[in-house]
């Protein structure tokens, strides 16, 4: 298979490309068509209900599983490898029972506006990058699951394609710059254009 991957991309090393479920796909186009029927099964099957769960760890390796099973064999488990983004392996479930406790206490005490709390737990979440692989769609879904269980609409993010190479991709990874860098601005203003 061919990946060819677009800016800002998580490379898979070989063990992770070896683990695709589907044998005939050959280009990265085929790769993204394939994973996108898979994420749209995954996001009916989490935005059929409320979770209790929603900030766990647990939940989060289930909607990953959801989102990527038909894809990848490792799909819903943390990743062993070092990436070009995301914390070290082992901090991994550390890191993320910390940002679910972070963000309860958020919603607990109202210490932002609901879209605010969500946007953070997105960028958190993929700054994290807990999977080989999906980390940004997780994040985005996962975002949308904690407003729409909230009484919120979902974000629109930029309203066009997160996954190719273009300029509604960069302005989403300009903003996820900017908030590493503490300034949340950007990424209030993308994830509702």
């Amino acid at each position: 298979m061919i990946l060819d991957y677009p800016a800002g991309a998580t490379p898979l090393d070989p063990d992770e490309a070896a683990g695709l479920i589907p044998s005939h796909i050959a280009n990265h186009g085929q790769l993204n068509e394939w994973e996108m029927a898979n994420i749209l099964d995954g996001e009916r099957w989490a935005f059929g209900r409320k979770y209790k769960d929603l900030l766990e760890s647990a939940f989060i390796c289930r909607l990953h599983k959801r989102m990527f099973g038909d894809t990848w064999r490792w799909a819903g488990r943390f990743r062993t490898t070092e990436k070009n983004i995301g914390i070290d392996p082992l901090h991994i479930q550390p890191a993320l029972r910390d940002l679910c406790a972070d963000v309860k206490a958020q919603l607990e005490f109202k210490s932002y506006p609901l879209d605010e709390i969500a946007a953070r737990f997105s960028h958190r979440l993929v700054a994290i990058h807990p999977f080989a692989n999906g980390n940004g769609r997780l994040s985005r879904t996962g975002a949308d699951l904690l407003l729409v269980q909230h009484g919120a609409a979902r974000f629109t993010w930029g309203a066009g394609n997160l996954v190719s190479d273009g300029e509604v991709r960069q302005r989403y990874l300009a903003a996820l710059r900017a908030a590493d860098a503490r300034d949340y601005s950007p990424l209030l203003a993308f994830v509702r254009s």
